[in-house]
């Protein structure tokens, strides 16, 4: 754990000037608000008596592993503060607030991380329309007496997942973070006697191996295209570095011509050979669990995914002997191998109605309190000690970075609305569905990426 955390310092520092994961451009999932002009309000400010504020978090598989938690945080707050909470908790949260947000009726405070097939954080960050958190990091957390930047790990505030704009200032706050590889049926391989791959070259030999063995067992499948969020940077980053790595995060121009680039398409597109024909028909947020049951049922031997899975799958039926294995991506040019740390956020619309209890809510999730209610549905916050008495499936999952992956953090920049241009998930992630049933090609897919980044790199904001 000590070496994970040095890595995100170091990470930090190298991807202060990206922006947020996910990518950005138009999305229709909800509206934003007019941008804040009032300026970021007084951390000191208590929030008015008779104060209630409307939290709007997803229902994530946290919530499902520890139902209830959110409510249970929200109480807590009200109980150390007096501040009232009315939650709205749902797996579909931008479909239950985006209408009444295009109305003008925003929440206090959403946890929604970006990344999401409706891109609501996204467009938010795109417009500035997200309030400024910065002065929530010198805040004494409510019902103690440390500041919320005593709490949190060093590294978690700097880096584009929360400092979109490049600018230093803080918009989104980190929350659950989970290291992010390949899961796979550790009991299988047992069984099998087949070694975990550490080189791409090892990943398709073991796929033909495994096919020819059971034409039903593929190497590859993925829940959506949205979890290539975390697959793409790892790949980036083993085949060229944390410079390339950096600029490809960036849309450089001549980026994608690289020898390191061409690496790192040959590998998705023959990847797209080795994976499971019936995924794509499947990668939606609402069939995405039939994906992952592929892996349970050994009928696919990696998906990409974070440490929330097990709690999704906790109820699924699987093939005897199934056991959780993780491991990071094979090496590629580098020979690094890479898990990325997926890191969810909190933020707070420019237009909520009640912006000082917000911010005051928002530095209670870092409270002690808060932080062992989360703990209970295996939501890790960036907060010391919080992984030191861990068992089992998460002590092995958070254990990666000890055993030699390396860390990478950040995602593409983001820039304004272009006619015709959609985010980085539409343009760089899901035409992988058509690589795989065949409808595009690697030359298509590659064409796209490029003139894509064309424009996002011409359009950059911050």
């Amino acid at each position: 754990m000590k070496k994970f955390l040095s890595l995100l310092l170091t990470l930090a520092l190298v991807l202060s000037l990206a922006a947020c994961g996910g990518g950005d451009g138009g999305s229709d999932s909800g509206a934003s608000a007019p941008a804040d002009t009032s300026g970021p309000a007084d951390p000191a400010a208590p929030p008015a008596e008779d104060v209630t504020i409307t939290v709007a978090a997803l229902a994530s598989g946290y919530e499902e592993a520890y139902p209830g938690m959110w409510q249970e945080v929200c109480d807590a707050f009200t109980e150390a503060t007096g501040v009232k909470v009315e939650l709205i908790c749902d797996k579909n949260l931008e479909d239950v607030i985006g209408p009444s947000m295009q109305g003008g009726d925003f929440p206090d405070v959403i946890h929604l991380a970006t990344g999401r097939e409706k891109g609501l954080t996204e467009q938010f960050i795109k417009d500035r329309n997200i309030a400024e958190l910065t002065d929530v990091l010198s805040m004494t957390i409510p019902g103690e007496s440390v500041k919320v930047s005593d709490k949190i790990v060093g590294g978690f505030t700097d880096t584009s997942v929360t400092n979109p704009y490049g600018d230093g200032v803080t918009y989104l706050a980190p929350m659950f973070y989970s290291p992010c590889g390949l899961f796979y049926n550790a009991g299988l391989f047992e069984e099998k006697g087949w070694t975990v791959p550490t080189t791409w070259d090892e990943m398709w030999e073991l796929g033909d191996k495994a096919h020819a063995e059971d034409p039903d067992m593929y190497l590859f499948t993925y829940p959506t295209t949205g979890y290539f969020d975390t697959f793409i940077p790892s790949l980036l980053y083993s085949a060229g570095g944390v410079d390339f790595y950096n600029k490809a995060l960036r849309y450089d121009e001549g980026i994608w011509d690289t020898p390191e680039a061409q690496q790192f398409f040959d590998i998705t597109a023959k990847l797209a050979e080795y994976t499971n024909p019936i995924t794509p028909a499947q990668a939606n947020d609402q069939d995405f669990t039939q994906n992952q049951q592929l892996v349970l049922d050994n009928k696919a031997l990696f998906m990409p995914n974070g440490t929330w899975v097990v709690a999704e799958m906790a109820e699924a039926p699987r093939a005897d002997g199934f056991k959780w294995g993780m491991t990071p991506l094979p090496a590629a040019g580098t020979g690094a191998r890479v898990s990325y740390c997926w890191l969810e956020q909190a933020w707070i619309p420019a237009a909520a109605p009640n912006l000082d209890a917000a911010k005051q809510f928002v530095a209670f999730l870092y409270s002690d309190a808060a932080c062992a209610i989360f703990a209970k549905g295996s939501a890790v916050q960036p907060v010391p000690g919080i992984t030191d008495n861990f068992e089992g499936d998460n002590k092995m999952f958070y254990s990666i970075y000890d055993n030699g992956a390396e860390a990478a953090m950040g995602g593409f920049a983001a820039y304004g609305s272009v006619p015709g241009l959609g985010t980085v998930r539409e343009e760089f992630q899901d035409p992988f569905n058509g690589l795989v049933n065949g409808s595009i090609s690697k030359d298509d897919w590659v064409a796209g990426v490029k003139e894509a980044s064309d424009q996002m790199r011409a359009n950059l904001i911050g």
